[in-house]
């Protein structure tokens, strides 16, 4: 497979197929062959691209009103990351401005007692969004193929296992009308050196670190390995992975933008008929 995004375009965005950062499910895949910090399609530099974001932002709420009016079908959005990978950011840019009656997230963190009485897929499961909504995961069952496989806290055959399982749990849902869309926001080992430094040396970030995330930038290959196989064995039609390059994050909002907006313009929801008989309706 070719170095994604090895420089920058000037394409226009109307110009970009988002297929590009789509993970293919013949299994050729390969995290490496990403640069994170590349930005293909762009529709140029820094303020460009911004302004390209606030234009995808406004279409993406006008969207999701249609969504929410039709309450049909629904769609979840899955984010996974290696630490300082920007997931809260990403939320907190990619989808300000939107009606938040229609849209809720959801932050996975280690599981409950309670949790770890059930399958490992119990608790996502009563969390995915219902009709008319769009649900954001920050994090996901995806930590049950990646951190509990580095750690080794299953063996091989159970983490195996898990991706059929996985394909099976979101055939399920996309059959339901929920329309999945996964992103890894893919960022490089020195640009998370700089992001956890920087959590460090400011006061009002600081509380975000904790010494557990040095524990896992030791295991960076390892994580690697996990997240290739992950995204290779689980990137399907109902529910595809779109590895985001993250170094930039002004490029990786407007990626996320422009996946989303392709999305839902596809599904293309509708406002429900009114009622017969309104156009004669005056109220007084």
């Amino acid at each position: 497979m070719p170095r994604v995004g090895v420089r920058a375009s000037r394409q226009e965005p109307s110009a970009f197929d988002v297929h590009t950062l789509r993970v293919p499910s013949d299994g050729s895949f390969r995290l490496s062959d990403v640069d994170p910090g590349a930005t293909p399609g762009a529709p140029g530099g820094k303020e460009e691209t911004r302004a390209a974001s606030a234009s995808l932002n406004d279409e993406l709420s006008a969207l999701q009103e249609r969504l929410w009016a039709e309450d049909r079908r629904s769609m979840l959005v899955v984010l996974q990351a290696m630490d300082a990978g920007g997931k809260d950011g990403a939320i907190k840019k990619v989808f300000t401005g939107l009606n938040p009656q229609g849209v809720e997230v959801t932050s996975f963190k280690a599981p409950s007692e309670d949790e770890l009485a059930h399958d490992y897929l119990w608790r996502i499961h009563k969390r995915t969004p219902p009709r008319g909504t769009i649900g954001i995961f920050n994090r996901s069952h995806y930590e049950d193929v990646l951190v509990v496989r580095v750690n080794g806290w299953i063996d091989e055959d159970e983490w195996r296992r898990r991706y059929e399982q996985i394909r099976a749990f979101e055939s399920l849902l996309a059959s339901q009308g929920a329309r999945i869309v996964k992103f890894m926001l893919h960022i490089s080992k020195e640009e998370q050196a700089q992001r956890l430094q920087a959590r460090l040396d400011r006061p009002d970030k600081r509380w975000k670190f904790r010494r557990g995330d040095l524990d896992d930038r030791a295991r960076w290959d390892d994580f690697m390995g996990a997240f290739d196989d992950a995204l290779r064995e689980t990137s399907t039609d109902d529910a595809p992975w779109y590895v985001i390059p993250a170094d930039k994050k002004w490029y990786r909002d407007w990626a996320i933008l422009r996946v989303l907006v392709d999305v839902v313009r596809e599904m293309d929801p509708q406002f429900p008929e009114p009622e017969e008989g309104l156009s004669d309706v005056v109220v007084r």
